[in-house]
């Protein structure tokens, strides 16, 4: 698998705390590993074509597209900053 990451990811990751950052590095690195291991909870957003979400905490999440064998991460933050298009 492929991943790139958005500049507004890299920017919002950049803003994150950093305590959430590392729990966030881990779980991108498991994410890497099993895009649908049981603890990410990866499904598709509703209403945002193409688009999934992950989780990082029960605060934090991730969204990413699948296009092809490239998993693009988007946007890293809370519930207000990861649904923004």
């Amino acid at each position: 698998m492929k991943v790139a990451r958005d500049p507004r990811f890299i920017r919002d990751f950049a803003a994150l705390l950093v305590p959430i950052q590392e729990r966030a590095e881990k779980k991108l690195a498991l994410f890497l590993r099993n895009p649908r291991h049981p603890s990410l909870q990866t499904h598709k957003m509703e209403g945002h074509r193409d688009t999934w979400e992950g989780r990082i905490t029960d605060d934090y999440r991730f969204t990413f597209r699948i296009e092809g064998d490239l998993y693009k991460l988007r946007r890293i933050g809370t519930h207000e900053i990861y649904k923004s298009p």
